[in-house]
């Protein structure tokens, strides 16, 4: 663990001390280095399924995937955001690559904790410096609205989880995810208890966030810079996830009986936010509504409480991550050069940049789940395992899949096809910088089809 988190936080020190000339170059050969160290982290776990194990952090073939992706995102962020801070003052340069850098600290801590309390407090500790990005660096004036959204809804929702995590350390003596698995089922027969369960699970729920609660998120990712955007988009979101993974083995016998309603609130998402994308004029509005309705499908498998559900969700998750990703960056290319996020008015642009048009299909593809892709393996489980769990959910998920279709044709056609509108005439080539980006976003989610047990997790 500490060959990764000792190079993370001396690339804050490498920030603050490299000459302004070459502060992008190296923060980025340096958080470079740090990704290709961390694939170290996927090989085979040891028989009981833990790798790196001391008294406060752990691997296991949950956490490493995702590890991995919060890794591997730094130096695409750095690369990401490099052009539309070009004019800033250096000082809020070195502040902002600080900031990507401590995002990643925390996020290594969260993934890789074994005490609950722990992983409570870097859960929150990652909300500091996304509401800075988003506050500071964000494109218009309702970027403030928007991080008041993100904090409140936050909050609110991980105030009642620190009060659960402290009643069950008061009950069973230890929050440790070593142990924890290994207690006796816990006697929850009273109504107190049920709330105690929704607490335990409300934050997680919140940040995924499940349909109902997902209000912050479209505000957050419209506001936020490219790189706000992809981190929200591509770890944060996971933490919700990894969050319902590791809580749900605690709460096993009530899960069983109160997620119903969850479940059918996150299915029933799927659908509202996929025809929700159908309508929007908006291009990162849209992506943002279309991962609302990804993470629907990712509660629900988790829910359900099955290995092929987990797997699933596990699959979706880091292909998601990867692919949405890829899909704000190509946004931000957009708007680099056409000032604007309406789709409307920057349609045709295959004729001026076909290379990036190639990008833009291999996305939308990747979105709309086109075999061999991972994101398709991810969604068949998920389907399969909540049909044998209730045969009416196909119904429900094959009209989501069928909507996710026709909104990321509709975002490829409605960006790049057409006719060239008129003010879209004197438009800066693409460049290297951004193909390299894309290359390194959607390459990983291409090479997963050949090991995809890489990242499913248990199953395994």
């Amino acid at each position: 663990m500490l060959k990764i988190l000792i190079p993370t936080l001396s690339l804050m020190l490498t920030t603050w001390m490299t000459p302004g000339k070459w502060l992008w170059p190296v923060t980025l050969t340096h958080s470079l280095i740090i990704a290709l160290f961390s694939l170290t982290w996927l090989q085979s776990t040891t028989e009981t399924g833990w790798m790196s194990l001391n008294s406060y952090m752990m691997i296991d073939s949950i956490s490493s995937p995702l590890l991995v992706l919060t890794c591997w995102l730094l130096p695409l962020m750095i690369i990401a955001s490099q052009h539309h801070t070009a004019n800033e003052p250096i000082n809020r340069q070195r502040l902002y690559i600080t900031l990507l850098t401590s995002l990643q600290f925390f996020l290594i801590l969260a993934f890789s904790a074994t005490e609950l309390i722990m992983f409570y407090i870097m859960f929150e500790a990652t909300l500091l410096p996304t509401l800075v990005i988003i506050t500071r660096w964000g494109n218009q004036a309702a970027r403030l609205n928007a991080g008041i959204y993100f904090l409140f809804y936050t909050l609110a929702g991980s105030l009642p989880l620190l009060v659960a995590l402290l009643l069950l350390q008061n009950h069973l003596g230890t929050l440790s995810l070593l142990i924890l698995p290994y207690f006796p089922p816990l006697e929850l027969s009273s109504y107190a208890s049920k709330l105690w369960w929704v607490a335990c699970l409300l934050a997680f729920l919140v940040k995924m966030p499940l349909y109902g609660v997902h209000l912050w998120l479209p505000k957050a990712h419209v506001e936020a810079p490219v790189a706000g955007s992809m981190v929200l988009a591509a770890v944060l979101l996971k933490l919700g996830g990894y969050g319902l993974i590791r809580m749900t083995i605690i709460l096993d016998p009530l899960t069983k009986e109160l997620s119903y309603p969850f479940i059918v609130i996150a299915l029933w998402g799927v659908i509202m936010t996929s025809s929700i994308c159908l309508r929007q004029t908006d291009l990162k509005s849209l992506i943002a509504y279309s991962s609302v309705s990804h993470m629907g499908l990712v509660v629900a498998g988790i829910l359900i409480q099955t290995p092929w559900g987990l797997a699933g969700a596990m699959i979706l998750m880091i292909s998601h991550g990867l692919t949405s990703s890829a899909l704000f960056c190509l946004a931000n290319t957009n708007y680099e050069r056409t000032h604007s996020r309406t789709m409307l008015l920057a349609r045709g642009l295959q004729m001026i940049l076909p290379l990036m048009a190639t990008w833009w299909f291999i996305a939308s593809l990747a979105n709309l789940a086109l075999p061999p892709l991972p994101n398709l393996m991810a969604e068949l489980m998920i389907i399969t395992s909540l049909f044998s769990w209730s045969a009416w959910t196909l119904a429900i998920t094959g009209l989501g899949t069928l909507i996710t279709a026709s909104y990321s044709l509709y975002m490829f056609l409605m960006t790049q096809r057409g006719q060239l509108t008129h003010h879209v005439v004197h438009i800066s080539p693409s460049h290297t910088r951004e193909h390299l980006l894309l290359a390194l976003h959607l390459f990983p989610l291409i090479l997963l089809i050949i090991k995809p047990e890489l990242v499913w997790g248990w199953a395994a």
